[in-house]
């Protein structure tokens, strides 16, 4: 990197601006169709951000938040849209392979 690169940093959010203590953040807005590349992030997502059993509970094994976390919840949803039942979902879950690939939806004829 040469020297008159110009490094941009983020300002710092400061810590619970504009939030309550224990708020709980929203869901993160779903596509408004589901490509197969939507799919394929939310694989991901469900299967990075499994459930892990703590002292404490039940918890996201990526963040240790409290399961479900946004991720999750937003896989989960999306994987739906395409047309995954809840028991495809947590196979992919526990199969844990974040590259697994989703068949496509089937289509009506």
């Amino acid at each position: 990197m040469s020297s008159s690169t110009a490094h941009r940093v983020r300002p710092a959010a400061s810590p619970g601006a504009g939030e309550a203590p224990g708020e709980v953040l929203r869901d993160i807005p779903l596509p408004p169709y589901v490509t197969g590349e939507d799919a394929q992030f939310a694989v991901r997502a469900v299967v990075v951000h499994a459930p892990r059993r703590w002292s404490g509970g039940m918890v996201c094994r990526n963040d240790a938040s409290p399961h479900p976390c946004r991720l999750h919840r937003w896989g989960t949803r999306v994987l739906a849209l395409r047309g995954l039942r809840a028991a495809e979902i947590a196979a992919l879950i526990e199969r844990g392979d974040p590259t697994a690939v989703v068949p496509p939806p089937d289509r009506p004829a």
